[in-house]
């Protein structure tokens, strides 16, 4: 495939009616830079991460980058010379940072002596957060860019789009692509007064649980502040950094992000930024990033300097929790994977991503695969729903 910046790929200007049709235009950047940021962001649906000051700052800081197996391949339509829609594309030299893992598709493809990678990713990077994927305003314009994404698919092994919106993944499903399902834990308000409010609608062991988890955090001499906005200032930043890589060092890890990304987001998005800090006798030993909406609180990373039992929990999961309800918050979203969060109130959601392969065999191969999975994943979220930490519901007493 021929990758260089601001190929246009399609140009067209047709009569309709005995008049001219909208000029239409499908071209490929590297780069936001050159695209106007309120026109993009009319896209994004109050969806942080796929304003272009999010996307931007990942793609500009290197983050998301062809040095670190992800060349930005964004698709963009534009209709008279405005903006009028877009499907952010990545070529992926590995398939880090997905969270929908397909090693054992590229294995199966590398046992017969074939190439999957590159592939074709539309996803947001590192982000495991459902949304739209194909932003435009209408399903024609979907199509269009769609079309075109499976069009330059032909020229790499497969095409794989990741937390789409329902309705686009149907759409994608006629399309041929193959949909598949995964599952994330999150938390949902119930009009919560306090967090003694929502301990007191889970069973009594989970209850007891928690109540012993967050005392021992708090004996240890651990307190916490949340910084919001402008309130994070490039000390905290840069604190919460260091925490970051010393956290994936300690799990023999390459850290995705960067200071210089952080800070672009801080400065960019302060209206959806939460840090919040550990501190033991004035000092900060840790830390988790979120971003927020006015009715969403998305966990994202988190880090620290030392070992505390128990802090990560308090961190990452009651804090965000007593947050959400302090803010009147409908959901908190944790990240992708992990059953220990069904135990602290976050409930089993099923996500979808949608694939298509250009080898016929392997397509075929992978479709039979995908209907057991699917038939696996919902027989799984059946039994999680039978574990809940809620009383009156399954598992809860």
């Amino acid at each position: 495939m021929n990758n260089a910046c601001g190929i246009m790929i399609a140009a067209s200007l047709q009569f309709l009616h005995g008049r001219p049709a909208d000029l239409i235009r499908l071209r490929i950047v590297e780069s936001l830079g050159g695209i106007d940021a309120p026109s993009w962001n009319r896209f994004s649906n109050g969806n942080p991460f796929l304003r272009h000051e999010f996307l931007h700052a990942l793609i500009d800081t290197g983050c998301a980058s062809a040095k670190t197996g992800w060349q930005p391949q964004i698709l963009v339509l534009e209709r008279d010379g405005e903006l009028a829609g877009a499907l952010p594309l990545f070529l992926k030299s590995h398939s880090y940072g997905e969270y929908v893992f397909d090693w054992a598709w590229a294995d199966a493809y590398a046992r017969h002596g074939l190439e999957y990678y590159p592939k074709l990713l539309g996803a947001v990077p590192f982000t495991p957060v459902t949304g739209s994927r194909v932003l435009a305003d209408n399903d024609a314009d979907r199509a269009l860019l769609l079309g075109k994404a499976l069009e330059l698919a032909k020229g790499v092994s497969s095409l794989h789009i990741l937390f789409p919106h329902e309705h686009e993944a149907q759409l994608m499903r006629t399309r041929d692509m193959l949909l598949r399902r995964t599952v994330q834990f999150h938390w949902r308000n119930d009009s919560y007064t306090d967090f003694d409010d929502f301990l007191s609608r889970l069973s009594h062991q989970k209850r007891k649980n928690l109540k012993q988890e967050r005392r021992k955090v708090r004996e240890a001499g651990v307190r916490f502040r949340w910084l919001r906005g402008k309130e994070i200032a490039r000390e905290h930043w840069e604190f919460f950094n260091k925490c970051y890589r010393n956290t994936y060092r300690a799990h023999h890890s390459t850290p995705y992000l960067n200071l210089e990304f952080f800070l672009r987001i801080g400065q960019g998005l302060p209206e959806h930024t939460l840090l919040i800090l550990a501190e033991r006798d004035g000092s900060p030993i840790g830390g988790a990033f979120n971003l927020y909406t006015p009715t969403t609180l998305y966990g994202r990373y988190w880090g620290a300097l030392e070992y505390v039992p128990l802090m990560h929990f308090e961190a990452c999961y009651y804090q965000a929790i007593d947050f959400a309800i302090a803010e009147k918050l409908q959901t908190f979203e944790g990240g992708a994977q992990g059953e220990h969060k069904l135990f602290r109130g976050l409930l089993p959601v099923e996500t979808v991503s949608a694939h298509w392969l250009a080898h016929p065999q392997f397509s075929r191969a992978i479709e039979d695969y995908l209907e057991r999975e699917t038939e696996g994943i919902a027989k799984y979220v059946n039994e999680l729903h039978e574990h809940s930490p809620f009383k009156g519901e399954s598992g809860g007493t």
